[in-house]
């Protein structure tokens, strides 16, 4: 499965951005978010590390400051804008395939009251994240070194246990409900952070969705500052339970999605 380093191919997207670090913070000021020194200091080695890392371990072709401060710090964070139990609550959140740790560790920097559940494939990115939750000071981290299907599937104690599960540009929508609903509470949310062929993967869900147990809540659509690219925060709120049956076993929701 293509991970999110696909998430930023275009040549539009290639052009060099303008946020640096007093910009981002600006930014999360017109979102009614004011850093603390400490937290600025987070996020300075949180970049630090990443570029580090990224050296030996495949992570990101993003590694210039000012894109990764918007097109990772930034882009992470949108959720939180539109969803007030993020920024309020000490909510349980999963973050499936997070890679570096978008968006989850973002959102735990700002809103360090969130439990964080990080599930991963690639034990290398887990190892690079234990150095950095460890390095941040963060408390109320799992992470976890699994396949999704496994890792919700009928038998795991995670199963059904998150209030909200995220995922960001790990794979498209049909493929993700599957991976992440199951995951998902009753009453719960499905988060999925996607660019600009979101509107054409939620038509194509729309199956998966029933079949999970989901319903599309809404489709907000908003751009990232300064580039101007689009972006779009997928909500689907989990209904029902997730039949048994589902997931399906691992590699089966990439190769066979559940569409009509």
């Amino acid at each position: 499965m293509k991970h999110y380093l696909a998430y930023f191919v275009s040549q539009e997207e290639t052009k060099r951005t303008h946020m640096k670090p007093e910009e981002f913070y600006k930014a999360l000021q017109k979102q009614n978010i004011e850093l603390t020194p400490q937290q600025q200091e987070q996020f300075a080695t949180y970049f630090n590390l990443l570029v580090d890392w990224n050296q030996k371990v495949n992570l990101t072709a993003i590694t210039d400051e000012e894109d990764v401060y918007l097109k990772h710090f930034y882009d992470s964070l949108i959720p939180a804008f539109y969803l007030s139990e993020l920024r309020e609550q000490p909510i349980a959140l999963c973050d499936v395939g997070a890679g570096a740790g978008f968006p989850s560790l973002p959102l735990k920097i700002l809103f360090p009251s969130l439990k964080i559940t990080i599930v991963d494939s690639l034990n290398k990115r887990i190892k690079f994240l234990e150095e950095l939750v460890k390095k941040l000071g963060l408390n109320d981290v799992t992470l976890e070194h699994a396949r999704a299907e496994d890792f919700g599937a009928r038998k795991s104690q995670a199963r059904e246990s998150f209030d909200i599960v995220t995922a960001r540009a790990v794979a498209n929508l049909p493929v993700l409900s599957e991976l992440c609903l199951p995951l998902t509470k009753v009453g719960g949310k499905f988060v999925a952070l996607k660019a600009q062929k979101a509107s054409e993967e939620i038509k194509r869900a729309q199956y998966a969705f029933q079949m999970l147990g989901g319903r599309l809540q809404e489709d907000i659509a908003t751009k990232l500052p300064e580039v101007d690219e689009q972006r779009h925060i997928v909500v689907i709120t989990k209904e029902k339970a997730t039949p048994k049956k589902y997931p399906r076993k691992a590699g089966t929701p990439g190769k066979e999605p559940l569409v009509k």
